[in-house]
């Protein structure tokens, strides 16, 4: 089996962070000069926007084994960057267009804060509260290593998550491990569950797909992205679990520090193409209302949430996160 893999590689303990100036996003390609953003390069994360084009063979993805209930134990690990939930064996991904099969490793999220959102794609500029990665190593390669020298050797499923009123019993064998996990190192495992019940069910023929890179060190451009346009759902409370209950440090530092915004900012497309499949719906032709009726809404919810002191969540409604240096590009 793959270590924590992919995203989230084993690395030293200072050699890169979210949130301090020395080891920040911006920073990454002092240690790892594949992580500047050259003008011709394909990095990620990106904005979806209106940029793209419809692309009709891009049909709903081969997900097999994603419905079957797996023997064995999962494990969900606190990495310190973020909780990744390796999966074993038995899953992988096909067809819409991807060059290949791929087998499924890994998932693992990105999250923002209890005042801001943290996925790292955006939608039209929108951004979520979280983003979940399934991560997927083409079956042709024995190994990490040999991936990352195919410049489609990855694939990753990016699923938005937005937070409603209504508690997602399907996250509830995540959210329910997620004590065990609080600081950096620590491992439970957890029974398998049908994967298939963490994505947008309804609308898994809606989605962008676009060559990019890693969002971590070593930010190897070698990921095809398929980023769902419908986001999934969760409760406040298990929303909270991430961004109030896990931390960056292990439990015996002197200071806990709580892992937030674990997200990379976003980049240029440089030209690069992004397509639609045939069933999006948001991002094209037509749809430019639905997009700005969207951003009325989070306009209202902004200005509802500062009456009240507290973030408002409620479904289809993104929590607005303030412009900072670390998202405002």
């Amino acid at each position: 089996m793959l270590m924590l893999s992919m995203f989230l590689l084993a690395h030293g303990d200072d050699d890169f962070c979210y949130d301090e100036e020395h080891c920040d996003p911006y920073a990454w390609g002092d240690n790892y000069p594949s992580c500047h953003p050259l003008l011709d390069s394909h990095h990620s994360p990106i904005n979806l926007d209106h940029q793209l084009m419809k692309n009709d063979s891009l049909d709903s993805l081969n997900l097999e084994g994603f419905n079957l209930t797996h023997k064995g134990q999962w494990g969900l690990t606190n990495q310190g960057h973020s909780v990744v939930l390796e999966v074993g064996n038995g899953m992988q991904v096909s067809g819409g267009g991807l060059p290949g099969t791929y087998r499924t490793i890994q998932l693992h999220f990105h999250w923002g804060s209890v005042s801001s959102n943290g996925s790292e794609h955006t939608l039209d500029h929108l951004r979520f509260p979280m983003e979940m990665h399934i991560v997927n190593i083409k079956s042709t390669h024995p190994n990490l290593t040999s991936a990352l020298e195919d410049p489609t050797g990855i694939a990753v499923l990016g699923i938005f998550v937005d937070v409603t009123y209504l508690h997602n019993e399907n996250f509830q064998s995540i959210s329910s491990a997620l004590p065990s996990v609080a600081y950096k190192g620590q491992t439970k495992s957890i029974r398998p569950f049908p994967l298939v019940n963490l994505l947008p069910q309804n609308n898994l023929t809606q989605y962008y797909r676009y060559h990019g890179s890693l969002t971590t060190p070593p930010c190897s451009q070698v990921v095809l992205w398929t980023v769902y346009e419908v986001p999934v759902y969760i409760s406040w409370a298990q929303f909270e679990q991430f961004v109030s209950g896990i931390y960056s440090t292990e439990e015996e530092a002197a200071n806990h520090v709580l892992l937030h915004d674990n997200y990379r900012h976003i980049h240029p497309t440089y030209g690069r193409s992004v397509y639609a499949s045939k069933d999006a719906k948001l991002l094209t032709n037509g749809q430019n209302g639905s997009i700005k009726v969207l951003g009325l809404f989070m306009t209202l919810k902004i200005l509802w949430e500062k009456q009240l002191g507290k973030p408002l969540s409620s479904k289809g409604l993104f929590t607005p996160r303030t412009m900072t240096k670390k998202n405002a590009r």
